[in-house]
């Protein structure tokens, strides 16, 4: 009898381990194989999942795939994509961890609140800033409510003024880069100090080159944040993955923030914030850093002025640079969707318009009274119609509607009644939590009525399906790590339509491209452009 060579017995064994590590064992063996594969390759590659990511087709194939095969799928060996409320409870109140996905959201090479994979790290910078941006503390700012006036009234309401103008031929105005410079100069006026923040309303010429460094920054992520090693890697022997042209428009986006960090603390360090013009009042930038200042105190006894250095300096714009991103992208595209859905139909606007009059004091200027003023914060709050048409604009266009990863803690946990092990990757979605059939009838029909409460609470489906919309709703996550700026955004948003509203009607020249919202974790308008016309009420 012949014996095999030992190279072929080796090569052989080696074969069979391979083969039962990657193939058999994630395949057969595995906790997750029970759950259902969303793909065929699913239990022993990361290819597919990462080839729709790419192409960016996540969303909507999620999507299709959890209304075929449940709420809850595998996407890969140690990934899993959950669509149910009871899933979504679990992981995201229930305080799972971050992932290393997370960390291409690290600005200078700091992590800022958002990027913390830890909860504990995240909980101690949030307690320093979470009380300025609750909606009781919104609502009473003086220095918001002055921010908010000037920019209204002194930037953006005179732009549609001068749009309607008889020079003005053709009549339009693109309202997506308009309402994108709002909210920029709101979050950075309520970061900074209307003064030392950002005047894009009335600069275009760099508000269109900053817009154009954003889309490169956003357009290029997907190396870093679902191949993190091996990018690193490749960038550390000089092969890296991003055109040279879009690591010098994130330097230049840094040097951005840097400078109003710095002009913002240059002055800081000269006056009492106590004293400073109410518009004019840092809000964030002093909770952050007075927040700073107690913490090192503490651990070191030592005041902030004495160890301030440049790791303070970057763990400050670090921090800022993410709210001010944020607050300003996702606000706005909210915004270009809510004025091109009411661009379709004047019936509706005058709706909203009835309603936004009824305030007292209201945003109606008039050749008789061109006084600025503001409405009641609350009042404005409780608007049952402009909460319907924000609420369902978010939903239908959520502004990040992709998937959010945590991973699972080592004692792992049971969703839908399958154990999932602890180091598993796992998300939900808005894009999939607002299509629920059951809860949104019609899901991809825009219709504002859906959030009406029911006429008649003694009909106990219509009821248990209200209040499902109410949990589906996830524009803005959920949990102790859900989006922090969510109260300023909802304020933002619902002084920019009234103020508009309130003096104008709006109808569409060009809207190609809004159909066709991008598919990814962030999501603009195909084109990132809206053409309305205004009249004057």
């Amino acid at each position: 009898m012949t014996s095999l060579p030992l190279g072929v017995i080796a090569v052989s064994l080696l074969l069979a381990f391979l083969v039962h590590r990657y193939i058999l064992s994630p395949t057969l063996f595995s906790p997750l194989a029970s759950i259902p594969n969303a793909h065929w390759s699913s239990p022993f590659s990361r290819l597919w999942i990462l080839a729709l990511r790419w192409n960016r087709r996540e969303n909507k194939t999620l999507h299709a795939l959890h209304q075929r095969l449940g709420p809850v799928i595998r996407l890969g060996p140690h990934e899993v994509s959950i669509n149910s409320i009871e899933g979504v409870r679990t992981v995201y109140q229930g305080g799972f961890e971050k992932p290393v996905w997370y960390s291409v959201f690290d600005n200078y090479g700091v992590p800022c609140m958002f990027s913390m994979r830890r909860s504990a790290a995240h909980s101690a910078r949030k307690r320093l800033i979470s009380n300025v941006y609750s909606k009781s503390y919104i609502q009473s700012s003086s220095p918001a409510t002055s921010q908010a006036q000037s920019i209204i009234y002194n930037r953006l309401l005179p732009i549609l003024e001068d749009s309607i103008s008889s020079t003005q031929i053709p009549h339009g105005i693109d309202i997506y880069s308009v309402l994108m410079a709002a909210t920029m100069d709101f979050i950075a006026g309520y970061i900074f100090g209307l003064d030392k923040g950002t005047n894009f309303l009335q600069d275009k010429a760099y508000r269109d080159h900053f817009f154009e460094l954003y889309k490169a920054r956003n357009d290029y992520g997907f190396y870093d944040q679902e191949l993190p090693t091996l990018t690193r890697f490749c960038r550390k022997i000089g092969i890296p993955f991003c055109p040279a042209w879009v690591d010098e428009a994130n330097r230049e986006l840094g040097e951005w923030c840097l400078r109003l960090c710095d002009g913002k603390a240059a002055g800081a360090s000269s006056e009492k914030y106590e004293e400073i013009q109410s518009a004019n009042q840092s809000v964030v930038y002093h909770a952050l850093i007075t927040g700073l200042d107690k913490e090192a105190t503490t651990t070191s006894g030592q005041s902030n002025e004495q160890k301030k250095d440049s790791t303070q300096r970057l763990t400050i714009a670090s921090e800022l640079f993410d709210h001010v991103l944020a607050g300003q992208e996702t606000a706005g595209i909210a915004l270009a969707y809510l004025t091109w859905r009411l661009s379709q139909s004047l019936g509706l606007q005058n709706k909203l318009r009835a309603e936004l009059l009824s305030l007292s004091p209201n945003m109606r200027r008039t050749n008789k009274n061109k006084n600025n003023t503001m409405p009641d914060p609350k009042a404005l709050d409780a608007l049952p119609l402009l909460n319907a048409i924000i609420s369902e604009t978010l939903r239908l266009h959520a502004p990040i509607p992709g998937s959010q990863p945590r991973e699972t803690p080592q004692s792992g946990c049971t969703i839908g009644g399958f154990y999932i092990p602890g180091g598993v990757r796992i998300s939900a979605a808005a894009y999939s939590l607002h299509r629920d059939e059951w809860a949104f009838e019609d899901p991809e029909k825009w219709d504002y009525t859906r959030w009406f409460p029911p006429q008649d609470w003694q009909d106990k489906e219509a009821v248990e399906k209200f209040k499902q919309r109410i949990r589906q709703f996830w524009a803005f996550s959920s949990g102790g790590r859900m989006c922090i700026g969510s109260n300023f955004a909802m304020h933002e948003m619902k002084l920019i339509i009234c103020a508009i509203y309130s003096n104008y009607t709006s109808h569409i020249v060009d809207d190609d491209g809004m159909e066709d919202q991008s598919d990814g974790y962030t999501s603009r308008p195909g084109k990132e452009r809206l053409f309305l016309i205004f009249e004057r009420v």
